[in-house]
């Protein structure tokens, strides 16, 4: 099953709200709900939960969180998304931070634009590349 199929299915059975907020303690680096969870990082998600996530591939939950974002979405929850967003363009992880300019590009988040600029002068090129394709498709929907 894909990741948005598996986000898909979360929604409907937990609701987008509660798998947004996940997503949002994910990418803070925070618990969440193991279901959920699984229901981002798939089979690898369920191998570390059960056998409990060594520091080194803790990067990995904030990546899931980042992901989720792609697939769910809930309205209400905007500002603490942009938020969240902004907080993780910082993550020492580049896979954390590639993800994060992926969403702010899907979503075209205006309000995280700021915070993804320098990204285009980041040490790894494939989070470059990804800021650089944010910044493309958010300024030019004039977020």
């Amino acid at each position: 099953m894909s990741p948005g199929s598996r986000v898909a299915a979360a929604c409907e059975r937990r609701g987008a709200d509660v798998v947004v907020r996940a997503c949002l303690d994910l990418l803070a680096g925070r618990e969440s709900e193991p279901d959920v969870v699984e229901a981002l990082g798939g089979d690898h998600a369920r191998q570390l939960l059960a056998q409990g996530v060594p520091e080194v591939h803790a990067y990995w939950l904030r990546v899931w969180g980042a992901r989720g974002l792609l697939y769910a979405w809930h309205a209400a929850r905007d500002a603490d998304v942009d938020a969240g967003l902004a907080a993780a363009t910082a993550d020492p992880h580049w896979r954390v931070r590639e993800m994060v300019c992926k969403v702010v590009a899907k979503r075209v988040r205006g309000d995280v634009l700021e915070a993804v600029l320098p990204l285009r002068d980041d040490p790894v090129e494939r989070v470059r590349r990804a800021a650089g394709r944010a910044v493309v498709r958010v300024t030019a929907a004039g977020s």
